[in-house]
């Protein structure tokens, strides 16, 4: 990366400052946008994606995309917590949207499996499990 790249912003530094403050929930442009639109700060939503861009590339924003056209979702990523080798799985709730972090060591033996016995290495950053979260299966009982 160039010096320029290496540059930081009022606007980066604000973002970062708000993504450290809602660390490990899930957002997306449109819920930076919202937060900063009512805090009245002006920052456009190009400058957020700009922004996120860097982070991505620094490592410090994790990004998925769940759906097929559907935002693209993020999440900040606290670079004395991460670790390289940390495997994430997600569930997403198909009533309400809850997207969670799932770290199971059964399911890393699943992955295990499919590629021993099907050599075929699944992404564990881009692997979604559909289903219904316990809050919503509460209230269909």
């Amino acid at each position: 990366m160039n010096s320029r790249g290496k540059y930081k912003t009022k606007h980066y530094d604000e973002l970062l400052t708000y993504l450290q403050n809602i660390k490990g929930e899930h957002f997306t442009v449109e819920d930076i946008h919202n937060h900063f639109c009512g805090c009245n700060c002006n920052m456009g939503t190009t400058t957020i994606y700009r922004n996120l861009e860097r982070m991505i590339d620094e490592g410090v924003v994790n990004k998925y995309n769940i759906e097929s056209g559907s935002p693209a979702c993020f999440e900040y990523v606290d670079p004395n917590d991460h670790k390289d080798s940390e495997v994430c799985y997600h569930l997403k709730c198909e009533k309400c949207g809850t997207l969670i972090h799932v770290h199971c060591e059964e399911i890393e033996e699943f992955n295990h499996h499919i590629f021993a016995e099907h050599r075929f290495k699944i992404n564990p950053m881009r692997t979604v499990f559909y289903g219904i979260c316990e809050n919503c299966a509460e209230q269909d009982i």
